[in-house]
């Protein structure tokens, strides 16, 4: 079922730094980051890495955050977070102001709780199909992740749809009713993991032709470079 959350603020400051010095300003423990929206200036902030993580750890990508810039309360959505590609680490927020009187649709995790007698009991395998939920509802009805109890699951076969799934009055999910969010299979034998061991694999060679005859696409970057993707109008960094 959705978990609601109490009121998350996170401290933050205008934010003279920007371009190429920002190395210096995460160096000393702050992270850069921008605050945009309908009708919204968009404003370069910053604020302490640390103070953050803990946010986000807890708010997600789908919880309402109260950013709280020179005496002034925004109601945000941590609409993305850039990570070093080697270090992991994060190093630069966006912040997507909202009204709390307009809808807004956004994904949320889901998260599987309880044990499965068809799998404690019977070793069956243990699907997930989704793991995030499309939803719509107001900022503050947000859930920061959608739990789902899977002690219904007694028999192979077994499974839970969408529809099955309790997120409240105020929040609606737009997936496909009866898609399958989890199930259980029957665990497979030696002999039937063996056969797909020793199966070949088709399609190899016709996937190589295609790609050989495929046209060189006009703007695209040379064989071994990767082409850099433009920045979104109007939200700096």
């Amino acid at each position: 079922m959705a978990q609601t959350q109490h009121k998350i603020e996170l401290e933050a400051q205008m934010r003279t730094i920007l371009g190429g010095k920002v190395k210096a300003l995460r160096e000393s423990g702050y992270l850069p980051a921008v605050l945009y929206g309908k009708g919204q200036k968009p404003l370069s902030l910053q604020m302490p890495v640390k103070a953050f993580q803990k946010v986000f750890k807890e708010a997600g990508e789908s919880t309402l955050v109260y950013l709280n810039v020179d005496k002034q309360a925004y109601p945000t959505i941590i609409h993305d977070v850039a990570r070093d590609l080697l270090k992991g680490d994060v190093i630069h927020a966006d912040f997507y102001k909202v009204r709390l009187d307009e809808k807004i649709k956004t994904k949320v995790p889901v998260v599987f709780e309880g044990e499965s007698p068809a799998v404690k009991g019977e070793g069956g395998i243990f699907v997930r199909n989704i793991n995030e939920l499309e939803v719509e509802a107001f900022p503050q009805d947000l859930p920061h992740e959608i739990k789902v109890d899977i002690s219904s699951l007694l028999k192979f076969g077994d499974h839970i749809l969408v529809k099955e799934v309790n997120v409240g009055p105020k929040v609606k999910v737009l997936a496909e009713e009866d898609a399958i969010l989890a199930l259980v299979q029957q665990p497979k034998t030696q002999e039937e993991l063996d056969a797909e061991l020793a199966a070949p694999t088709a399609g190899v060679e016709d996937v190589e032709i295609v790609k050989k005859e495929k046209p060189e696409e006009e703007g695209a970057a040379p064989e071994g470079e990767e082409a850099s993707a433009p920045a979104a109008e109007g939200e700096p960094r």
